[in-house]
């Protein structure tokens, strides 16, 4: 068992099919699974309960959208408290008639909803168009933990403080460092990522590798734990690449799932490595925060030095 040090977190990557009753009880068994192996904190993947939909445009799917709190939600409080977990879920939330968020959640290990984050990067490439389907987060900052709190937060957890962000959140280091400074120890990004079908084979393996590299900075430039949660399987012209993982503060890979199989992925934290990263590598001591109100501009370049 872990040292009060040691935070056991497990990552579920799974396949998900069109039948959103079977992918949830998948779910289930895989985090009863996870608290058999002593598991204190558990996170899905990006939208668990069901195919990865934003693949094409189609009002039909706004019907997979839960309110939150509501039946995703307590069925996820009735497991945690049950188990005495922690569980980090990702779920379509239904805010209100035509407002719909990607949204991730988490529950303390009594049942109850001590954290929500409403994505705030929103993609619309090819095969990803969430932004048919999702408003992005409120910019807003949480100052008192509430759970209808959005924008950058952390949630307290019994033995962790945790940062949520969704998949291409990870792709900026703001929305990383900006939660890492309100105190995360650990960062979950519940992911769907993968290949599709006209992706030429000489692009995968930097992509993948990309999003790796991105994630592993993320750990390294704040001194954090970095967990990225995908799915396997093809769904439509997505093949997702699996490859959950889990890295150190230093960068350093603790836990790594397959490309192809479901699995409950182990990973034990030592929090103490936190301290040392930051003592070794003092990013946050050295930081010119004098400097940076550019970072507030869409784009710093000749047109903005002539105003």
């Amino acid at each position: 068992m872990p040292s009060s040090d040691v935070v056991r977190l497990a990552l579920l990557q799974h396949a998900c099919g069109p039948e959103p009753r079977a992918n949830l009880d998948k779910a289930i068994k895989m985090i009863r699974d996870a608290a058999s192996r002593g598991a204190q904190v558990v996170a899905t993947q990006e939208l668990f309960a069901s195919v990865y939909f934003p693949q094409i445009e189609d009002e039909d799917h706004f019907a997979l959208a839960d309110p939150v709190p509501g039946p995703t939600s307590q069925l996820m409080g009735e497991l945690a408290r049950e188990l005495g977990i922690e569980i980090i879920a990702s779920v379509l939330e239904k805010r209100a008639p035509g407002l719909f968020h990607n949204t991730c959640i988490m529950i303390d290990a009594g049942g109850q909803m001590v954290g929500r984050y409403r994505k705030m990067h929103v993609p619309d490439d090819p095969r990803f168009y969430e932004k048919f389907y999702f408003t992005p987060g409120d910019a807003c900052i949480n100052t008192g933990g509430q759970p209808d709190s959005a924008g950058w937060q952390i949630c307290r957890a019994r033995c962790v403080t945790v940062g949520l962000l969704i998949c291409w959140d990870q792709w900026f280091p703001e929305a990383a460092r900006l939660t890492a400074l309100r105190g995360a120890q650990i960062l979950f990004y519940p992911s769907a990522i993968g290949w599709i079908a006209e992706d030429p084979p000489a692009a995968r393996g930097p992509q993948r590798r990309a999003w790796q590299t991105v994630q592993h900075a993320h750990a390294i430039t704040n001194g954090v734990f970095v967990s990225a949660i995908n799915r396997v399987g093809t769904e439509g012209d997505i093949a997702f690449w699996g490859r959950s993982f889990v890295v150190d503060p230093f960068g350093e890979v603790i836990a790594e799932a397959d490309e192809h199989n479901e699995q409950v992925l182990i990973a034990d934290c030592d929090l103490s490595r936190i301290d040392a990263a930051r003592q070794s590598w003092p990013f946050l001591r050295d930081r010119r925060i004098d400097a940076y109100a550019d970072l507030t501009q869409r784009y710093v370049g000749s047109e903005h030095r002539a105003r």
